[in-house]
């Protein structure tokens, strides 16, 4: 019984783990290469791209907590992404580069590279960070805000609702937001 206990709790830390190949304790450098980029995936209804910023801590951050998910899990076609992703290059001690996308639902994309930026064999990777995910959509209920402001307005203007009703609806999505 113990032993069960030990191995289901080792399980549970282990998934939230981050991939060890990337220790934040040997990072040298992190560039900012582009810190609110727009993919095709965009869906300014839910998120402006514009409203989001990659931080040099959302990558610490990331390194932190991202675990590896295979690219059926990844894939845009078949999960919920933001299409805003900002891009990030880290650089370690021992001279390995890291390129990063991250979104801020926390799906992150990486590419591994030499010195001199020549890739390595190893293929690109796909991970995910909850952590992640938790901590920047927190940073951006403004964002969301704003964007569900432009989406009822628009719908007001286009009378799919009632004049007035986005107000109404932008104050009950503000109340219910701010709940405990």
């Amino acid at each position: 019984m113990t032993a069960a206990a030990l191995i289901l709790g080792a399980t549970a830390v282990s998934v939230e783990a981050a991939d060890r190949r990337y220790p934040i304790a040997y990072v040298q450098k992190i560039e900012i290469t582009d810190p609110s980029g727009r993919t095709s995936w965009e869906r300014k209804d839910f998120l402006s791209c514009d409203d989001v910023v990659l931080t040099d801590e959302d990558v610490r951050y990331a390194l932190r907590h991202m675990r590896r998910v295979s690219w059926r899990a990844y894939d845009p076609e078949n999960t919920d992404t933001t299409g805003c992703e900002g891009e990030a290059i880290v650089t370690f001690k021992n001279g390995k580069i890291l390129a990063m996308g991250i979104e801020p639902n926390g799906r992150i994309s990486t590419g591994e590279f030499y010195a001199g930026m020549k890739p390595t064999a190893s293929p690109p990777n796909f991970y995910e960070c909850d952590p992640c995910r938790k901590r920047k959509m927190a940073l951006l209920k403004d964002a969301l805000y704003r964007a569900d402001e432009r989406r009822l307005k628009r719908f007001e203007a286009e009378g799919k609702i009632p004049p007035g009703e986005a107000e109404v609806r932008l104050r009950k999505a503000r109340t219910e937001g701010n709940k405990p």
